[in-house]
């Protein structure tokens, strides 16, 4: 029986496979989340390079976000990303939840995103 660790690997790469099918020449919105921060990338898997990138770890959103592992905070990244995206041109992208379930804060992020320009 698989582990845990080895199922959610699974589950990543079943939706990654997916989006390399309809992506094109669009870059790839990758969200990655951990229990007290969210992380998010563009990236441009034909060159291998990460576009622009975003967390809450980074101080201008860390000193005015309650916690790093909330919705508010993921939205504010959400924003920060769809900004940085715009400045390095991109304004298409296909959306990478990873293993995560479109529900909670990466739905959130990817609303925000979407209010901040980037289409998806």
């Amino acid at each position: 029986m698989a582990s845990p660790k080895e199922t959610t690997q699974r589950r990543a790469q079943r939706v990654r496979r997916q989006l390399k099918k309809v992506a094109g020449e669009r870059p790839r919105l990758s969200v990655h989340r951990t229990s007290k921060h969210i992380y998010v990338q563009v990236i441009d898997d034909a060159k291998g390079h990460t576009l622009a990138a975003a967390s809450t770890l980074e101080k201008d959103l860390k000193g005015s976000l309650k916690t790093g592992a909330d919705s508010a905070a993921a939205a504010a990244v959400g924003k920060l990303i769809a900004e940085r995206a715009s400045k390095a041109g991109v304004k298409e992208v296909v959306f990478d939840r990873g293993a995560y379930i479109y529900h909670g804060r990466v739905k959130a992020l990817a609303e925000a995103a979407r209010e901040g320009g980037l289409s998806f």
